[in-house]
């Protein structure tokens, strides 16, 4: 098994396509030694990480990032941090085109959303030309104020809109995971929010319930391999 990043899917019948953020698949060719693999990523991608998340991390099966064969495992992520009920639209749009290229490609892989939202208060958006005038000054940080919790009720409201399936004759995700975040954006540490309205431990939209139905899943399709 090797793992891809922003591997392209092409829907079989309609010919769109749709770039992946993560994919496991089987390798296109024989696998030579890679010059990055998933531990790598977290240098390549500059991640800090906790010792214990580091420890973790180690812990983990080390697959190679190399050329894409048939896809397994399709993984489309997506982050409502800011003007979350103006990106509804958008985020909905792309996250429903990412299953159907991803089983338009292939019926037998499982398509996967993950997205996270941000529950914070207030937010120092990256894209503001002030704050980007003002990175060493963060107190001086334009921000954004949000009307919490209604703006991450809306985004789980419409996230439940998309199409999920238990049949790979059906149309939508296999498994749809969220996380809620606290984050303003202006140097703090980032908080994962458990209180309501964030996933609660039995909502299949909870984080280790989402990654639990994938391995199930994942056991139940593809056991020969």
């Amino acid at each position: 098994m090797i793992l891809g990043v922003n591997h392209k899917m092409v829907d079989h019948a309609t010919q769109r396509s749709k770039k992946l953020d993560l994919v496991i698949a089987r390798p296109a060719e024989p696998t030579k030694i890679a010059r990055k693999t998933f531990r790598s990523l977290v240098r390549d991608y500059e991640i800090d990480l906790l010792p214990a998340e580091v420890a973790g991390l180690e812990a983990l099966p080390d697959l190679d990032v190399a050329s894409v064969g048939a896809v397994l495992v399709a993984l489309e992520a997506k982050a409502a941090m800011t003007a979350h009920i103006k990106a509804l639209p958008r985020l909905y749009d792309e996250l429903n085109s990412a299953h159907q290229a991803i089983h338009g490609a292939s019926a037998r892989a499982l398509a996967i959303a993950y997205v996270q939202i941000n529950a914070a208060h207030e937010f120092a958006s990256p894209t503001d030309p002030l704050n980007l005038r003002t990175l060493d000054s963060l107190s001086e940080a334009n921000l954004t104020v949000h009307d919490q919790p209604k703006a991450v009720q809306r985004v789980l409201d419409k996230v439940r809109e998309l199409p999920r399936r238990s049949l790979q004759t059906d149309s939508g995700y296999d498994g749809i995971g969220v996380t809620v975040l606290d984050i303003k954006n202006v140097g703090e540490r980032v908080k994962i929010v458990t209180d309501s309205p964030a996933p609660q431990p039995r909502d299949s939209f909870e984080y280790s319930q989402m990654i639990t139905r994938m391995a199930n899943e994942y056991d139940a399709n593809f056991a020969r391999i």
